[in-house]
């Protein structure tokens, strides 16, 4: 697949539906999207390669719009495989190609391609730039964003920010679904512990004009940007994105799982804004991580378990504080048919996270629910109800598409046009061919 998201600057690019799981975790039920792009001026930079799952792809699409040319550069921002995996296919065929990273992307590369040689390099440190004719890169380094090598790249005459793993999400570009719920899921999966590095990201960003966001995974972004800005702020700085409450809940016959659900009932009668409920057991884990860090209320409901905490809830507990969990108020229930333990577990394991506030009518169950812990359940309902947090006002979500674009392929050279209707006067910017050489993809 290859399409144009300006004149001079090409998506080469691959979906995979064939995934099952993201980094062998992650679920992924509409796949990923590897990104990879390609600017067109007098000297040609490809940014980034792709997956190994999808080399042939990625090397087929680079030939269908370079056609006999060759690239003089290949800018290699991050180094997971994900991104970095094709370097040498794509070396063995464009040899005399100037790869471009900074030190730490060298040292990489030696580790994970043993014995290749690169005929040309080009060493850049932070705020370096690189012209290629009337574009010009811009480096600018992103350490720890999520890996120490990283840098994104700013091209300054189109104003278009090369974001590496930043403002990606899950899901294959063809995926008609929410851009936020995705980009959350990925963001606090995957670079959520390094909230610090990305506002230091951010505000270099602050200080450049930018019309078009490109990463690595996930839609290219060219309008409203700040609404994802401003989400990306929130995620990094740890704090609560919307008014409700999480409820997160393991159980082992039920009794549990019955007062979570009671307690969710009565935050409805409560006014609670919003009521989400996780079993940790059945749930995709990093959903119920997502939903952690997106509202400002979170009931952690578990029993006793071998004196400590059952795993699924041990485990969940420990993807929030491995993340930098803070500015939330926390309650919970626990339950033990004898010498309860969960609550005083669980809070030992927050107690190190910032700015938490935990409840005051916390509930504890002896094996099953009676008159009295549903008069305590209802009044922790009652309290978290009442202590809805501040949440800051940000950019309104864009106005979603209708539906998704027609795709008109070229008949001649397989470029592919995106929009509602083909322009009875388009021009294939590939092979110069006229819209009577474009035919509807089904």
């Amino acid at each position: 697949m290859h399409k144009n998201i300006t004149d001079s600057i090409i998506y080469i690019g691959a979906n995979d539906h064939d995934i099952d799981l993201f980094e062998g975790q992650y679920d992924v039920p509409n796949g990923m999207a590897y990104n990879s792009y390609i600017i067109d001026d007098i000297n040609i930079a490809v940014m980034d390669t792709i997956d190994q799952r999808k080399t042939d792809e990625w090397l087929s699409n680079i030939a269908k719009v370079l056609g006999v040319r060759k690239p003089n550069y290949l800018v290699v921002q991050h180094m997971e495989p994900d991104h970095s995996a094709s370097i040498e296919a794509f070396l063995n065929k464009y040899p005399n190609t100037t790869v471009v990273g900074n030190a730490k992307t060298f040292a990489m590369i030696s580790q994970f391609f043993p014995g290749l040689e690169i005929k040309k390099t080009k060493v850049v440190n932070n705020g370096d730039t690189l012209r290629l004719g009337s574009h010009v890169l811009n480096f600018v380094f992103a350490p720890m964003v999520h890996w120490p090598e990283v840098m994104m790249t700013y091209e300054s005459s189109e104003k278009v920010l090369f974001s590496a793993d930043g403002f990606g999400k899950f899901g294959a570009l063809d995926a008609d679904e929410d851009w936020a719920c995705e980009a959350r899921r990925y963001y606090f999966g995957i670079v959520g512990k390094y909230g610090s590095q990305v506002q230091a990201v951010l505000k270099k960003a602050a200080e450049l004009e930018i019309t078009k966001i490109c990463p690595l995974h996930g839609p290219i972004l060219t309008k409203d940007l700040g609404y994802y800005i401003d989400l990306y702020n929130t995620w990094s700085s740890y704090k609560p994105e919307e008014a409700g409450v999480c409820i997160c809940y393991t159980s082992v016959y039920g009794h549990t799982k019955a007062a979570a659900e009671l307690l969710a009932e009565e935050l409805e009668k409560a006014g609670a804004e919003k009521v989400v409920l996780n079993d940790l057991a059945r749930c995709d884990m990093a959903e119920a991580v997502e939903d952690a860090f997106r509202y400002d209320r979170l009931v952690l409901a578990t029993t006793t378990y071998n004196a400590d905490i059952f795993p699924f809830m041990r485990t969940f507990i420990e993807h929030l504080t491995e993340r930098g969990y803070q500015n939330r108020v926390i309650g919970f229930i626990e339950n033990g048919s004898w010498a309860p333990m969960a609550m005083k577990v669980m809070k030992g394991m927050l107690e190190k996270s910032k700015n938490i506030t935990l409840a005051e009518n916390n509930v504890t169950i002896k094996s099953a629910m009676n008159d009295e812990t549903k008069a305590k359940i209802a009044d922790l309902a009652k309290e978290l109800a009442a202590a809805k947090m501040e949440i800051e006002e940000r950019t309104e979500k864009p106005e979603e598409s209708k539906g998704p674009k027609k795709k008109y392929v070229c008949k001649v050279c397989g470029y592919v046009y995106e929009g509602e209707e083909l322009p009875s006067d388009y021009v294939c910017p590939l092979c110069h061919a006229s819209a009577e050489h474009f035919e509807i993809m089904e």
